[in-house]
């Protein structure tokens, strides 16, 4: 049987509140008395009971992690670092799928019944006031990959998604496009929004290109493919800027099938720069989001708000750069 608290404080010689005590964060014990009760824990293999010890301290070290864009494999990455970030600072991951929630009060209810210490919305689709609905209950919460705001009600973390946009343009007009094109994820996303704003704005400074729109209904390969698709049954743009590489990779699977080329035919530029995108069969030419630094500064940001729940809400940014691979034609020679 697994020893208990009641097996280290006879081992030690010690009260059990003494044992309590030592693996209690921030409860007052004597250096000594800590060494001893330690020692006899070892020799027993002991591990303290998480449950317990919340019940002790009123803090269960949980820490609800929210997505609703489980269809995007960017995402798998994107978990992956979060759980194990979290975990490396003794915080418990609790991954929540809200693909089909859009009631910010139900999702704060259901973080109450789980008794979470901090929330962590991991969306880039999702509406500001989503994250803010947990910091008016009371509850720290960091919105990554979330809209930028100058004044953020929440902490905010992520990119600046209008300057990628632009970014985008002016790689398309370096290359000398003359008709071009931004194929966004769903409309209501505020990731979408944001992409096609400061592409739109970027191309406005160029009134000689031919400049088209259009939208997905998801971020996912499906949608892209199935919005490429349409399209090719109209008159083509020679390049597109499509707002998410999972996008652009059922964006180019719809043009290979239609049998034309790319870059040749069609240029294609995404965003995210997830593993798959430098796969050989994709070479995806895209813009780089530093997922790892993203998610590393929202980590930090929830754990400082369990010591001072009353932090003031910043906004972070990371900067983006362009990946060049096969999917756009060389920057001709000046």
């Amino acid at each position: 049987m697994a020893a208990t608290l009641k097996d280290v404080a006879i081992r030690a010689g010690v009260s059990r509140s003494a044992v309590s005590r030592t693996f209690t964060d921030g409860a007052s014990v004597s250096p000594k008395m800590r060494k001893k009760v330690q020692k006899a824990a070892a020799e027993l293999g002991y591990r303290p009971n998480a449950l317990a010890s919340s019940l002790t301290t009123g803090r269960t070290k949980m820490i609800g992690l929210i997505s609703n864009n489980f269809h995007n494999p960017i995402f798998l990455t994107v978990f992956d670092r979060f759980t194990r970030a979290l975990q490396e600072r003794g915080l418990r991951p609790l991954l929540v799928n809200l693909s089909d929630e859009t009631d910010p009060q139900s999702s704060v209810q259901m973080m109450r019944q789980y008794s979470v210490d901090g929330v962590i919305v991991a969306s880039s689709t999702l509406s500001p006031d989503f994250s803010k609905a947990f910091r008016d209950a009371g509850v720290p919460v960091v919105h990554t990959f979330g809209r930028h705001a100058t004044n953020p009600h929440v902490h905010v973390v992520g990119i600046d998604n209008v300057e990628c946009g632009r970014m985008a343009a002016r790689a398309l007009v370096a290359r000398g496009h003359r008709r071009v094109a931004f194929l966004g994820g769903p409309e209501a996303a505020t990731s979408t929004q944001d992409r096609y704003q400061g592409f739109m704005t970027e191309m406005a400074k160029h009134p000689k290109v031919k400049t088209t729109y259009s939208f997905a209904d998801d971020y996912s390969f499906e949608a892209g493919r199935a919005e490429m698709q349409r399209l090719l049954q109209g008159t083509m743009a020679e390049a597109y800027f499509c707002g998410d590489d999972v996008l652009s990779i059922g964006v180019l699977s719809a043009v290979r099938d239609a049998g034309l080329k790319v870059p040749e035919d069609i240029g294609i530029i995404g965003l995210n720069d997830m593993e798959m995108a430098g796969w050989a069969n994709i070479d995806l030419t895209t813009i780089r989001q530093p997922i790892g630094q993203i998610i590393n500064s929202s980590v930090e940001l929830i754990a400082a708000m369990l010591d001072d729940p009353g932090r003031y809400p910043e906004a972070r940014l990371f900067p983006c750069d362009v990946v060049e691979r096969g999917t756009l034609r060389p920057v001709p020679d000046p």
